[in-house]
């Protein structure tokens, strides 16, 4: 049933573009490590034969959910020839839209109004903002006197919708989601990343959710996921992270990646990968082909 909401304001003309042009001298994200790069290439940008629904989670604010949904979402868009959406599922505002040059003032809200309307890729182009990654993305950060919220069915209406239009579907989500819109996420999704804090509230908190994720029915995704520990710090040159932390994280999941300290990320505002250091690229660049191994080949 179409929600009585009136349609967002939309540009007058959609945008003609639909990826940025790449860069022919380079890649952004550098292509696997030493003796891998062929590999590492060929399993990243592998193809698609169906859509493939990502899930960031975490437990506490501040976790770096938004942070890496961004950058795994740009490399995935800049190394593959797909289309790669980004939705932000917080419960109130979320941060995704402040991390990206905006390009429409619509929402996750207004697109979940124009549903009935929408058929084509360029009917929800103009409900999202492109970065120069070729990443889209779909904010959510309603105005606080608007009564409408992304509940569950609006939820799995938009990413059906979504998953029509994009290969790569990733949902940035909010801490503090309520129940049935958490169940949600974790049901349409078909592959799960995990994020933390390299911190012992951090750390403790992605066991916990693990413990949660298997209360919930969903211990097959969660031995499948791929773990993110961000703002890892060193000293002499080694991380400066408990290995037995890390060890005990591995025994619940896939994989884990430790994404080292950038003060270009801690100090917040728009996402700009340009600016990171070399090993933070890898990081997520090795994020990024842990991700594409359990894409589906057939």
């Amino acid at each position: 049933m179409a929600l009585a909401v009136p349609a967002p304001a939309v540009p007058a003309e959609p945008v003609a573009q639909t990826r940025p042009a790449r860069r022919a001298s380079r890649s952004l994200f550098r292509i696997g490590r030493r003796g891998g790069a062929g590999h590492a290439a060929e399993v990243l940008r592998s193809p698609l034969l169906r859509s493939h629904r990502i899930a960031v989670i975490g437990l506490n604010g501040g976790s770096g959910k938004t942070t890496t949904t961004l950058a795994l979402g740009a490399v995935l868009a800049r190394e593959r020839a797909d289309r790669v959406v980004a939705v932000d599922a917080s419960p109130d505002s979320g941060a995704l839209g402040r991390r990206v040059r905006r390009q429409s003032g619509a929402t996750v809200l207004d697109l979940v109004a124009a549903l009935p309307r929408l058929r084509t890729y360029m009917d929800i182009r103009a409900f999202t903002s492109q970065t120069p990654s070729g990443l889209e993305v779909v904010p959510h950060d309603p105005d606080p006197a608007d009564p409408r919220a992304l509940g569950e069915q609006e939820y799995r209406q938009v990413v059906e919708v979504l998953a029509g239009q994009y290969p790569l579907v990733l949902t940035d989500s909010g801490t503090g989601m309520p129940h049935d819109v958490l169940c949600a996420v974790l049901d349409v999704s078909d592959q799960l990343v995990v994020a933390a804090t390299p911190g012992e509230d951090g750390m403790s908190g992605a066991g916990l959710l693990f413990d949660r994720l298997a209360a919930l029915g969903h211990e097959e995704k969660a031995g499948e996921a791929v773990t993110v520990i961000s703002g890892v710090r060193s000293s002499s040159g080694r991380p400066d992270l408990a290995a037995e932390a890390v060890a005990r994280l591995r025994q619940r999941c896939r994989a884990v990646v430790t994404v080292p300290y950038d003060h270009r990320l801690a100090r917040g505002g728009e996402f700009d990968p340009e600016s990171l250091r070399g090993r933070t690229r890898d990081a997520y660049h090795e994020l990024a082909t842990l991700v594409a191994r359990n894409f589906p080949h057939d």
